[in-house]
């Protein structure tokens, strides 16, 4: 059987080709049958449909992926990972690369494009460091992080009493106030220290 694999760790991946649905069809046109989706950065150990999936291959099928950086992001754990397939008799195709296999070639080429993955995620990681470091030195009113969201006194106040008088819980106010549970204690904890 063909299974693929697909991975998004975040939404702004849709701009360059690798949000969960461009892979999904990828993955299709290239004969998989069953496709498992992660919503995680590849840093992050945990993935679940990944874990569920490495439990589900038997020797002979083929795991599909349309790009390394979707299935491992170091060249050790890529390499580890994908010899253990191998070893189980598991094919692992990398659309944009080619299917890895046990000969020597295959394996070299392998460890030199989890390498390139890695240096390329590298690259990444210090091009936005660079990219902040300018940002700070040329911009007096940069701050790490997000933008912090305003919430006028009137608007908060309002909703602090529906939620005293029991007609809105947390919840609903942070769903119409499109915030998170986490901003609005901090404005009601900023809003009493004054």
């Amino acid at each position: 059987m063909i299974y693929g694999y697909a991975r998004v760790s975040s939404k702004g991946q849709e701009r360059y080709g690798n949000s969960l649905q461009d892979q999904q069809t990828q993955l299709t046109n290239a004969g998989c049958t069953k496709i498992y989706c992660d919503s995680f950065t590849g840093t992050k150990m945990d993935r679940p449909q990944f874990s569920a999936l490495m439990r589900k291959l038997q020797p002979g099928d083929t795991l599909t992926v349309t790009k390394l950086d979707r299935f491992a992001r170091t060249a050790a754990d890529g390499a580890k990972t994908v010899q253990g397939l191998i070893d189980r008799g598991i094919a692992v195709h990398v659309l944009n690369m080619g299917k890895a296999d046990n000969t020597p070639m295959g394996k070299l080429l392998t460890t030199v494009m989890f390498a390139f993955a890695e240096f390329e995620r590298d690259m990444i990681v210090e091009r936005t460091a660079t990219g902040r470091a300018v940002a700070k030195a040329n911009n007096p009113n940069w701050r790490e992080g997000r933008k912090s969201i305003e919430l006028d006194q009137k608007t908060l106040q309002k909703f602090r009493q529906k939620q005293k008088g029991g007609e809105m819980t947390v919840a609903e106010i942070c769903k119409e106030l499109k915030i998170s549970r986490a901003t609005w204690y901090n404005k009601v904890r900023e809003a009493d220290e004054r």
